[in-house]
């Protein structure tokens, strides 16, 4: 059974997308979670009032997680609020989509320093509150199928992924003495505000259709799985890849 009753969860870009169905899936289940957000300000204190609904505790606070002083304040503000942290879901994410030989030196390193690095910086200041308080804890990445699917115009984020599964790995053998689990889910398509930056509603119901599955992915589906890996129902799994796409690499697979 997932029960994260009497549990504070932190989740970074929260307020829409993935992140909100996270969110809102830790609190379904028992958690009181810091909504953290970067832009999104009305979105994020509506996520909170979701949650404030089904009877739970929600914090919002503002933080660019590429920014490490900003980072460390936000796990501040949870514990002043909450007294502990005991999860940790690092799902922010910043993609500039460009042509290897066009791409700026200032987009790939935009999409690093909030994918990558910001996965670092609430990870390891996150864990060190973890480690003080004691009793353990979980971490959890929230990385892509693109961290080991090479896709064409997307060299910063594929990398920024795959970097993250490999770093999570590492971190989990080293947290392991904490009683620190730490995992990733590994979404595929998932039907996300941010998807249609660059891609029109009638073109992703299009796509959809074309899926393994018929179509794509909920966020709610995440936070299902997040839910399900952060508490103690995966007590034995630290250092695992759960990937959550509905079979959308295996046509992929099959083609290269």
């Amino acid at each position: 059974m997932v029960d994260l009753t009497g549990k504070v969860a932190l989740v970074t870009g929260s307020s829409r997308g993935i992140g909100q169905g996270c969110a809102l899936e830790m609190a379904r289940v028992g958690a009181n979670v810091t909504v953290n957000y970067r832009s999104h300000d009305e979105e994020a204190e509506a996520v909170a009032e979701e949650i404030r609904e089904m009877g739970r505790q929600a914090l919002v606070v503002q933080a660019d997680v590429s920014d490490r002083t900003a980072v460390a304040k936000l796990v501040e503000a949870t514990v002043e609020r909450f007294g502990r942290l005991d999860i940790l879901v690092s799902n922010a994410y910043y993609s500039v989509r460009e042509p290897f030989l066009d791409m700026s030196v200032e987009g790939a390193r935009g999409t690093l320093d909030v994918t990558f690095w910001g996965g670092f910086h609430a990870a390891q200041i996150a864990a060190r509150q973890m480690v003080a308080q004691g009793g353990g804890g979980s971490i959890l990445f929230i990385t892509s199928v693109h961290a080991f699917i090479p896709f064409g115009n997307h060299l910063a984020y594929n990398t920024s992924k795959a970097g993250t599964n490999h770093m999570a790995a590492t971190i989990a053998g080293e947290l392991a003495g904490h009683h620190i689990r730490v995992n990733v889910i590994e979404p595929g398509w998932i039907d996300t505000p941010g998807e249609r930056k660059y891609t029109t509603e009638a073109q992703l119901q299009e796509e959809g259709k074309k899926l393994p599955w018929g179509r794509l992915g909920r966020p709610d589906e995440i936070g299902k799985a997040a839910a399900f890996l952060c508490s103690d129902a995966a007590s034995y799994i630290t250092g695992a890849v759960l990937r959550v796409d509905g079979g959308f690499w295996l046509p992929v697979r099959r083609q290269t």
